[in-house]
């Protein structure tokens, strides 16, 4: 199951100003490469390879990472610019 992470504006100082600092979404997939299945996360992936009654090895866990980038003329839209 992918993990999703929901596009973010944050506010950070730089400089003494307050600018914005945008926080992309990304997916995450974590997947054994031998069997095919999908952990919901890193700590089921490991449990996984510290199961002795399985032989999944840490060198089968794939970790997949799609991010998505907004257009620079949607951001400054959004900001008001």
């Amino acid at each position: 199951m992918p993990i999703n992470e929901d596009e973010v504006i944050e506010y950070a100082m730089v400089n003494g100003e307050r600018v914005p600092k945008i926080v992309v979404p990304a997916t995450v997939t974590i997947e054994n490469s031998q069997t095919g299945a999908e952990y919901n996360s890193d700590a089921e992936a490991q449990a996984d390879v510290d199961d002795p009654s399985t032989p999944t090895q840490s060198s089968h866990i794939r970790r997949h990472v799609t991010i998505s980038v907004a257009k620079i003329k949607d951001l400054l839209a959004q900001e008001g610019l």
